[in-house]
Order: C-alpha cells, then structure tokens, then sequence
C-alpha cells in the first residue's frame, strides 16, 4: 500500500500523523511511505529522519493525495484537503463529524472511506486513539486555565496553589474520565482545591478508591454544578460522548453567578463544546470574554506540545495503520471490530450513528458498509 503523510495546515498544528519510528515500520512490512517535506519539522522530526526510515519526501500535498492509498493525518481535513480526496482512497484520521456538516458532506461526496481515530474502541469500553490526546488535553488545561486565570489576559488575577494566608484557587472539572482525571491529578498537584463532577457512580468510586483525598467528587447534578460554579475560579470541561455531539452543560445565564473573571477551558471543543458559549479559537488567539468570564476553547490543545503528542499518537496508532495497510481496510475491519467502530465515512454513505443524529442524515451500518 502506498501511504501518504502531508503536513498538517490547521493554524498552529505542528503534530504530524506519521512518526518517523512509524514510517520505518511501514517500510519493513512492505509499503511505500511518502512525507510532504517540512510535514514533521514542528515536532522536531526533520527530513532526513523520515528519508533515512525508507520514506520517499516529496514537495506538495497534491502529490501526497494524488498518490497515496491511504491518507495518515493528525487533523480533519482542512476544505483544501477535502477537495483533494478521491473515490476508493482511505483517509486515517482525528473527523470529529458530529459538530462539522461541513466537513462531513465533503468526505460524502469525495467517495473516499474514513476511519476516525476518536470512535475506534477497546475491549475494555475505551477510545485507544483518542486516550493519548486526552491524556496530553487534560494534563495541558489546569496549565493554560492558569495562563487564563492571570489578570493581564482578563482573568481573576488568583494564583493556582495560593500562598501562606491566602487560599488557593477553586477549579471545577466536569466529567471524570481521562481528560477529567488528568486535569484534576494537575490541578491538585498546583495547589487547588480540585472538585470532579461525574454521572457514573463506578467512575465517582474509582476515582475516589485511586486519588483519595487529592481531590472531592461529586454526582453531577444541575443542582450541584451550579453551586460549585458559583464557588469556582476555573471550570474545565472534559464531558465526551464518543462521536456525538458535546452536551451544553453551563448555560450563558449561570454566569451572572460566578465570579467575574473566572475561567472556562473547554476541552470539549472539538466535539462542538460543553459551553454554551463555547467557539474555537486557535493557540495564536486562545481566549475571549462573555459577561467577564474568559474562554479558552483551542481546538487543538494538544498541538501546543507537539513532540510530546506526535509520539504518544503514533504509538497508538501505528498497530491500526499497518493493520489497514498490510490487510487491507475490508479485511481489516472484519479482523477488528473495534477497529469497525472508527468507520465514519465509506463511499457516499454515513457509517456513525451518533453523527447521523446529530446532523439528520441517514446512516448505513459499518457491517452493511464493509459488504459492499
């Protein structure tokens, strides 16, 4: 199989979809491996480390979709790219569809087969592709939230652990699964006092049995979530319901209870938000104000340490990729099932049920789809 890596164009995306560990494993299996130069220079991969894996760099994404069997990427496809692919062509990537029609009529209409990273499972109920970025997601938002928090970018002006005679900072993390485990072990580890809000009584005791009295939980309620949103000084929002659309959790009329100035990370983002008010911004404008409390919803967090989440990606994702490279994508999803449940897009039809919901459009099963 032909494999084709172009570099990321989504504004400040340094990840790149194909380490050079990667590439050096799909040569050994047999496969052609081309790397649009430059594509992993911002985390820290140059040229030379993909050529002297056995992979072929060539000039311009054109040629990386023209060629390529199989597309590798880190991003959804930017319009550009979209326009780019082809019937019968695989694309391998982070779609995030639910919040995107955009997106999602063009991988339609493109005839191509797309298999997302965030809705590939586990044996054990988990999201393999998806745990890396939320682990790097979760640990990176009590970092930026102090960033937010600081008085010069509008925020609160509190200090994350306090000092002796003054308390220190209150942050709210609503879900705790990984983003919301991470987040709240970080904050706790800055010195907050760290509340987790979840639904699943297992996940609550879990949490409670593996951090003890680093940080409080509680069963999420509205009742409840509004009282600590009056109390906190960040709320991180770390709800995810696997390739679904994010639920509005904090409405616009709650903040006329908070502090002014307080801060919301919403690393829901790439899945619409769990803030009403929640839009995208980039790592070069990350935040704004709405009735004094500011916003930081980059949706791609993970980009700001790039090294650090290129390899924790690649290692998920290589056993996948040579797997739909040495059997084929058919063969392989009918090996894996798991690997089944990425199947998004094949073409012309919707293979997600969540994202059919959420944009009204009709959905074929992924089991249909692979027969045909």
């Amino acid at each position: 199989m032909k494999i084709g890596c172009p570099k990321e164009v989504k504004p400040q995306e340094f990840r790149v979809g194909l380490t050079p560990n990667a590439a050096q494993e799909a040569v050994a299996h047999g496969h052609g491996v081309m790397i649009q130069t430059g594509a992993g220079a911002g985390a820290g991969f140059d040229d030379a480390d993909y050529a002297a894996a056995g992979a072929r760099i060539v000039e311009t994404a054109d040629e990386v979709f023209a060629t390529a069997d199989m597309i590798v990427k880190v991003k959804e496809p930017q319009p550009a790219e979209r326009k780019m692919l082809r019937e019968g062509q695989l694309l391998f990537t982070y779609l995030h569809l639910a919040p995107d029609p955009g997106q999602t009529h063009d991988l339609l209409a493109s005839g191509c087969t797309a298999i997302a990273y965030e809705t590939v499972t586990d044996d054990r109920g988990g999201l393999p592709l998806l745990a890396p970025m939320s682990e790097v997601a979760g640990r990176l938002a009590p970092q930026v939230g102090a960033w937010t928090l600081q008085k010069a970018n509008g925020g609160r002006g509190v200090l994350m652990g306090g000092v002796p005679g003054v308390g220190p900072a209150r942050v709210l993390v609503i879900g705790g699964g990984v983003v919301g485990t991470h987040a709240a072990r970080i904050a706790a580890g800055m010195g907050a006092e760290v509340t987790v809000l979840d639904r699943s009584l297992p996940r609550l005791r879990y949490l409670d049995d593996a951090f003890g009295a680093q940080f409080r939980t509680g069963y999420s309620s509205s009742g409840l979530l509004a009282e600590h949103l009056g109390e906190a000084d960040m709320v991180i929002g770390a709800v995810l319901i696997p390739g679904a659309e994010a639920p509005k959790l904090v409405k616009r009329a709650q903040f006329a209870q908070m502090k002014p100035g307080a801060a919301l990370v919403d690393v829901a983002i790439d899945q619409g938000g769990c803030f009403e008010t929640s839009k995208p911004t980039t790592h070069a404008d990350p935040i704004y104000d709405v009735d004094g409390i500011m916003h930081y919803c980059v949706a791609n967090m993970p980009g700001a340490v790039a090294r650090t989440s290129t390899i924790a990606l690649g290692n998920a994702t290589m056993p996948f990729m040579l797997a739909l490279a040495d059997k084929g994508w058919r063969q392989a999803c009918t090996d894996d099932p798991h690997l089944l449940n990425g199947l998004n897009v094949h073409a012309g039809t919707l293979t997600y049920y969540a994202v059919g919901r959420a944009l009204g459009i009709n959905v074929v099963s992924p089991q249909l789809a692979i027969k045909t």
